[in-house]
């Protein structure tokens, strides 16, 4: 069996490998933007609100609602809620309905709060997973 240092050296260097293909493919899709500056802006938005605004009120919630070694996760877990609100805000206060019916065609609410109960539902299983771990690793008394 690997020693843990090694199984956690091959899981970053997975999920930073992954995460450069993602840029990547978003990188491509901006080629297709007509105004990238508007692209420019909206970054700038999000990474201000992100560090004005979500940042602080997830350290506080984790401060505030959680006490031992569950802080982490439920940090993270306010976190990502944090960042998907803030890209899902542009469609979730969009006006009423369009002229043109395929400009948002999906129900972006309902499908932001089910991605919200998703994050939610990892975070419960990731706990549970952790506490049972523990539980298991106790020798007997």
């Amino acid at each position: 069996m690997k020693p843990r240092h090694v199984r956690v050296s091959v899981t970053r260097m997975l999920a930073g490998m992954a995460g450069l293909a993602l840029m990547g493919v978003g990188a491509s899709l901006l080629l297709d933007v007509p105004d990238p500056m508007d692209v420019l802006v909206w970054l700038g938005e999000a990474l201000v609100l992100h560090d004005v605004l979500i940042a602080p009120l997830v350290l506080l919630a984790g401060l505030a609602l959680v006490r031992g070694g569950v802080r982490g996760p439920v940090r993270g877990a306010l976190l990502v809620a944090g960042a998907l609100t803030a890209v899902a805000l542009p469609v979730l206060l969009r006006p009423g309905p369009t002229a043109n019916s395929s400009v948002l065609p999906l129900d972006y609410p309902r499908n932001w709060l089910l991605t919200l109960l998703a994050v939610a539902t990892v975070t419960m299983l990731a706990l549970a997973a952790r506490g049972f771990g523990r539980h298991r690793r106790r020798p007997p008394s």
